[in-house]
Formats: structure tokens, C-alpha cells, sequence
């Protein structure tokens, strides 16, 4: 069974910096991708940043310079470090990985819980 746990959301003021957690945790074959999406009230879900491992990521335009996606394969972890953090980044974050369940195997998609985070003054 898969299970996504996220930390580090939280209250922050305009200019400040969270990182965000998540740890993956289930009996498959490979960890394809691992990254975080987003949703603001009344908006649709965008994705933030993903990391396809080998050091390969991607990131949207709007977090891109501010945001840095890390990830570390002993501990099936994905970390989300946000600086310069603005009102407009306010949002449900969740975790997300694309996984392969067993040799040959569909990938699939998972999405975690979320945890909330506030940037005002």
C-alpha cells in the first residue's frame, strides 16, 4: 500500500523561506518520479516542481529561481525548500509520485494528503 506523508507547511510572512517534506512509503519496484503540485482557493491544481532522479527537474515559471526540488533515494524522500516566498504561493501543497508497482507494471500516480501554506503579513 501506498502511503505519501508531508511536514513543513505553516504560516510565513512575505520574503520568508519553509521547506516541505514528504516520504514515501510502500512495497514497489522503482520511484519514477517525485514532486509537488499546488491549489489555491478557487483554482485549479498546478504542478510546482517534479524530479525524475539522476538530478533532472523541472519547475513551473512562477516558482522557477525561488523553489528547489531535492530528493533522496535512501530515505524516499521528497524535500521542497521555497524562498523569497510571496503572497500569491499561498496554497494546498501535495506531494506527488509516479511509480512503477512491479516489474513490466502500469505506472501510476499518487497524490498525498497536502499541507497548507500561508505567506501574508
Amino acid at each position: 500500500q501506498v502511503q505519501l506523508v508531508e511536514s513543513g507547511g505553516g504560516f510565513v510572512q512575505p520574503g520568508g523561506s519553509l521547506v516541505l517534506s514528504c516520504v514515501f512509503s510502500g512495497n514497489v519496484y522503482s520511484i519514477d518520479i517525485m514532486g509537488w503540485s499546488r491549489q489555491a482557493p478557487g483554482k485549479q491544481r498546478e504542478l510546482v516542481a517534479e524530479n525524475f532522479g539522476g538530478g533532472s527537474s523541472t519547475y513551473a515559471e512562477s516558482v522557477k529561481g525561488r523553489f528547489t526540488i531535492t530528493r533522496d533515494n535512501t530515505k524516499n524522500t521528497v524535500y521542497l525548500r521555497m524562498n523569497n516566498l510571496r503572497p500569491e504561493d499561498t496554497a494546498v501543497y501535495y506531494c506527488t509520485v509516479v511509480i512503477t508497482p512491479e516489474r513490466f507494471g502500469a505506472r501510476r500516480r499518487y497524490w498525498g494528503q497536502g499541507t497548507q501554506v500561508t505567506v501574508s503579513s
